[in-house]
């Protein structure tokens, strides 16, 4: 998987068919592949479109040569009219031509081994690819770009420096030479820690970007989740009727939700029943609750308050929660203030306080303003909090030799917690990994990229 001595060739642009699609060759023979495929007057010119025809189609091919391309290796792009059948069959004359099928993301791979980019970057490619919402892309873009890369060069450039004062103090013991006292180190590690910690406040905020949230929408039958479902959704995807039980499995949607990617589910109304389906389908509602990361309980709020709504909110009432109380176009008989801070009032018919349910619901989720993170290096990976985690754990062992209540314990100790940190922040940027998890990372990305 991690040769990159040949040539690999695939469609780097969406399966399906299009007004353009692209066929990418990279490797040390990608130019005279492409000269076979391509009728040319004249080599193609680095950085140039040039106008060709291969023996199924019109084409621009553009060349790219090493190190300057994407791949950091000879990159030859050529675009033609975006049918299948023409993209199939540039790729199986490159492959005729002595090329071979590029493997899921080897080509960000072989921009990764040749130092094109960093891991955080590689993976962000795939998360930038993979962004369904406005705020996904922007968290992306910024690791694309380089922002967290800085933020941890900077951590390691720190710990480098104090690692090589305490290493210089224990090459010269028997001069006399002391290039950091005991107070002066301690001072070094917090303020790396407070760095670390600064990274790692927003963790579960990057991720929420990242990876979206689940939301259910629970409540008795005809209290309006269906509707309320399909306002947040901003379609009639869930079937609305005043039949009650209407809804008796699991509906589920993506949405939008100022800029978080949550994944909605509409259930079954909860209530005694004898039906065998709806039983089930309220019973599936009850574990869908527990798995979410919020409940949105829906009341009606044009009737009194009964035993069933009092024991849904009480059974609800250990989950991160918001009560709804929907039908606000109707008379209120009551208002969701008793229940506050957690709670909304609502139309799902007319959209009366929809927005101010989107802002509880974000506020719920991750306790602020996503917009935010754009101001800092968001960390949004699972992979990267562990490992900053990791090395922030390091530093406390660190500093905890330094300021032990009998005095500094030996250089050396404090030099292998401060290696431990440095190699959790060489994982991070995939200066030192192995095989195995370039193999995980990279088996996510699409053919093609």
């Amino acid at each position: 998987m991690f040769s990159t001595a040949d040539t690999i060739v695939a469609i780097a642009t969406p399966s399906g068919r299009g007004g353009i699609g692209v066929v990418r060759l990279s490797g040390p023979d990608a130019l005279s592949i492409a000269a076979r495929l391509v009728e040319l007057d004249r080599p193609l010119q680095p950085r140039y479109a040039t106008f060709a025809r291969t023996r199924g189609d019109q084409v621009v091919a553009t060349a790219f040569a090493a190190p300057n391309s994407y791949t950091g290796q000879d990159v030859v792009e050529i675009s033609a009219h975006g049918s299948p059948v023409v993209l199939r069959q540039i790729v199986e004359d490159a492959i005729g031509a002595g090329a071979r099928l590029a493997e899921p993301g080897e080509f960000t791979l072989r921009a990764f081994l040749n130092g094109r980019l960093d891991l955080v970057q590689a993976e962000a490619v795939a998360d930038l690819i993979d962004a369904v919402t406005p705020l996904q892309a922007r968290a992306a873009f910024d690791q694309l770009e380089g922002t967290l890369t800085t933020r941890i060069a900077e951590i390691d450039a720190d710990l480098f420096d104090l690692t090589a004062r305490l290493e210089a103090s224990l090459d010269f013991p028997d001069e006399g030479y002391h290039f950091i006292d005991a107070g002066d180190t301690a001072s070094a590690l917090g303020a790396i820690e407070i760095k670390l910690a600064t990274l790692l406040c927003d963790a579960r905020r990057g991720r929420l970007i990242r990876e979206g949230a689940r939301v259910v929408i629970a409540g008795k039958p005809n209290v309006g989740k269906s509707s309320l479902f399909n306002a947040l959704v901003g379609a009639g995807r869930a079937i609305v009727t005043p039949i009650a039980g209407t809804t008796r499995d699991l509906v589920t949607e993506t949405a939008d939700v100022d800029g978080l990617r949550l994944e909605l589910i509409d259930t079954a109304g909860v209530r005694e029943t004898h039906d065998e389906i709806e039983r089930e389908g309220v019973s599936r509602a009850r574990r869908a609750w527990e798995a979410a990361d919020l409940t949105l309980v829906v009341v009606d709020a044009s009737q009194p308050l009964d035993d069933a709504d009092a024991s849904l909110v009480e059974e609800t009432d250990h989950l991160r929660r918001i009560v709804v109380a929907n039908k606000f176009d109707l008379p209120p008989v009551w208002s969701s203030a008793r229940f506050v801070p957690a709670a909304a009032d609502v139309s799902s018919k007319t959209g009366a306080g929809l927005d101010r349910l989107r802002e509880e619901i974000r506020a719920a989720l991750d306790g602020g303003n996503p917009a935010t993170v754009r101001d800092s290096a968001a960390v949004t990976n699972v992979r990267h909090a562990a490992l900053l985690e990791r090395a922030r754990t390091a530093l406390r062992a660190a500093l905890e030799s330094v300021q032990a209540p009998g005095g500094p314990v030996a250089e050396e100790f404090v030099l292998t917690d401060l290696h431990d940190a440095r190699m959790a922040l060489e994982e991070v940027t995939g200066k030192r990994t192995s095989d195995d998890l370039l193999r995980h990372i990279f088996s996510r990305f699409c053919i093609g990229k």
